[in-house]
């Protein structure tokens, strides 16, 4: 595909078939996705992958069974594969304090971070391989952990001090996927968005 038809192509795909996603498709995607623009080239990324019945882990620590009678996605949990994209903030703290960048004062703490680039960075690996999957003829979504975040991480072996940043459901798209209310939302026209020379 062309780089213009992935973009315009992509959808937030919620209902998945079951069929596994080949291990080379897999790994071209994920190997897309980490290679990203990071500041100062930190590399604070990790990618948890989970595959096939792996992905029960998941779902048991973020969606009880007795909530999932009620979940309005559930063909969200056929996804064959889930990607979280972890951040390391302190990966970041420690990178800008050394030599060549101390002097930008946020190799002190985190809180010196008035945008975190950790999260960014993070955001760059999800939309690389919601991109990257398009490419090959799969589906994704992009959905938060919000309060469910603690009890994946424990779930996931995922180090205290990282941050998930979401999660990619991936898999090759079911037929007749239901739209979200949100996708109904007009979407801002070119000269709403673009504001040439200033604001």
């Amino acid at each position: 595909m062309q780089f213009a038809d992935v973009v315009t192509s992509r959808r937030m795909v919620r209902a998945f078939d079951a069929r596994p996603v080949p291990a080379q498709v897999l790994d071209r995607v994920l190997d897309l996705a980490r290679r990203v623009p990071a500041a100062g080239n930190t590399q604070g990324l990790d990618l948890v992958v989970l595959e096939g019945a792996e992905t029960a882990r998941y779902w048991d620590a973020s969606l009880t069974h007795e909530r999932r009678a009620s979940f309005p996605w559930p063909g969200l949990l056929d996804a064959p594969v889930l990607i979280i994209p972890v951040s390391s903030p302190a990966a970041y703290v420690e990178r800008y304090g050394e030599d060549d960048k101390v002097r930008t004062g946020l190799g002190v703490s985190e809180s010196e971070w008035t945008v975190p680039y950790w999260y960014v960075d993070s955001a760059f690996s999800a939309m690389i391989a919601m991109l990257a999957a398009v490419d090959e003829g799969l589906g994704a979504l992009f959905f938060g952990q919000f309060e469910h975040e603690p009890a994946i991480k424990q779930a996931l072996g995922i180090p205290e001090d990282r941050r998930p940043v979401g999660t990619i459901a991936l898999g090759y798209a079911a037929e007749g996927q239901r739209p979200s209310a949100s996708s109904t939302r007009p979407r801002r026209s070119f000269d709403d968005v673009v504001h040439r020379g200033g604001w």
